[in-house]
Parts: structure tokens; C-alpha cells; sequence
């Protein structure tokens, strides 16, 4: 069964460091690690921010680490 409004197909989104090859993952680049942090500072899943695995997982490794030598905080306070 399928639903009416199933006819429009979304496009999948494309890992930004897959296609930007010179894009590095480093926990010491807290500015590009914010992005891929929600408003409460939890790390946000891999089909909100495009990433494929690999990248997934290395930005969540980045985070962690940044998280534990106080460059990123766990929370955020409101």
C-alpha cells in the first residue's frame, strides 16, 4: 500500500567529507565540530547530518575528545 503523498522520492543527502576530500575530521577544529551538535549539545545521528558511516564515526570519536580535554562542553546550559 502505498501512501498518496509517497509519489515525491527525497534526495539522499551526500557525506560532506566524502565529497570534499581535502575536509578533515579534528577534534581540534571545534568550529566545524559545532555544527554536528544539536542545541543541547548531544551529537546529532548520521541521517540528520548526511554523514556515511566512516564519517559518522570519526566525527563522533572527534567530539568525544574534544569534549574530554574541555573544548566542547557535554551540556549546554539553558
Amino acid at each position: 500500500m502505498r501512501r498518496e503523498n509517497d509519489s515525491r522520492k527525497r534526495k539522499k543527502k551526500q557525506c560532506d567529507f566524502c565529497k570534499n576530500k581535502k575536509a578533515k575530521i579534528d577534534y581540534k577544529n571545534v568550529d566545524m565540530l559545532k555544527r554536528y551538535l544539536s542545541d543541547k549539545g548531544k551529537i546529532s545521528p548520521a541521517r540528520v547530518t548526511g554523514a556515511c558511516a566512516k564519517h559518522q564515526r570519526a566525527l563522533t570519536q572527534a567530539i568525544k575528545r574534544a569534549r574530554n580535554i574541555a573544548l566542547l562542553p557535554y551540556t549546554v546550559e539553558n
